[in-house]
């Protein structure tokens, strides 16, 4: 079976998983009269979101490379508009964050579209970490000077320089790899975000034992046993996107997996502390846009290096 058969198989697998979804959705739905329901509600808006972007990225995958570059460099934008949000912020600080917003975000997606890695892989833990603070100075203003530079930093850390390892996934040169760079993208996203759904799922099924009831009362040790085995055989599954071999789809898999898993636990933490159920209403059904790509942002860069130091 040659790159573009299986490409082929994997879009006509996911529009029809979709559509399956949906047809449950609409079924269960109708069984109650179309009463309100949350767990079944709850389920139509996260299929009818995930059919939004799908359809985005099927978009900008049609177009080609800038497309993705220019889609994650618009996700990174509004990512860090949810986390910037939700933190108080001083005078002082608009400086820094018009900065961050309008300079950082244009520059970091750049460098990864011309492949700088040198300058991608350092412009933000390193020259914004020295920036930000001397931004902040600029009235004198100490109160809470090291949480606030802090916040921005990790903003910028969280939501523009992890995530821009997705795009970035398009310049590696890979061995042995017989499709497109842009299959590596969509395994990545299929593996973790699919870990996310299927946590959901067998959490609310057969959930009884909670991982973290402060953090994220939803999360249950089956849920994250069921959600990741499955996650692990999709993995196994589509591995004719990637270089992998059986073994090696399913230590990564696993790995990213766990990450993605463990991101959402971080940035559930930051919710915690602000008193905020979701990190915004960006998108129905899923919250914001960081609801849904807090797992990305930890599994990315981790996905991105084992292929950078083991593939290339």
């Amino acid at each position: 079976m040659n790159s573009l058969q299986i490409n082929f198989i994997i879009f006509i697998t996911i529009t029809i998983s979709l559509l399956l979804a949906s047809l449950t959705g609409f079924i269960l739905k109708k069984k109650i009269n179309h009463e309100p329901h949350a767990v079944i509600d709850n389920l139509n808006a996260r299929v009818n979101a995930w059919w939004v972007m799908l359809i985005i990225l099927y978009i900008a995958i049609s177009i080609g490379d800038s497309a993705i570059v220019f889609l994650f460099g618009a996700i990174s934008f509004f990512a860090l508009r949810e986390f910037i949000t939700l933190l108080p912020t001083r005078r002082d600080d608009y400086s820094a964050l018009a900065i961050s917003f309008y300079l950082l975000i244009p520059c970091q997606y750049y460098l990864v579209h011309i492949n700088a890695y040198n300058l991608y892989s350092l412009l933000i833990p390193l020259y914004a970490f020295l920036l930000i603070p001397i931004l902040i100075l600029k009235r004198e203003d100490t109160t809470s000077f090291l949480a606030r530079s802090a916040k921005i930093h990790w903003g910028l850390m969280v939501c523009v320089y992890c995530i821009s390892h997705v795009p970035a996934l398009l310049n590696l040169e890979i061995i042995d790899l017989s499709g497109k760079k842009i299959w590596l993208i969509i395994w990545l996203i299929l593996v973790v975000q699919l870990s996310d759904v299927f946590q959901y799922i067998c959490g609310k099924i057969f959930g009884k034992h909670k991982l973290a009831p402060i953090l994220s009362p939803s999360k249950t040790l089956e849920g994250l046993i069921g959600g990741i085995g499955l996650a692990l055989t999709v993995g196994v599954l589509t591995r004719g996107l990637t270089p992998f071999t059986l073994f090696q789809s399913l230590w990564i898999s696993l790995t990213i997996c766990l990450f993605g898993f463990l991101g959402g636990l971080v940035m559930s933490a930051i919710k915690r502390d602000r008193g905020v159920k979701d990190w915004g209403d960006t998108i129905q059904g899923h919250g914001g846009i960081l609801d849904r790509m807090d797992s990305l942002c930890f599994s990315a860069p981790v996905f991105f290096h084992i292929l950078k130091y083991w593939w290339t």
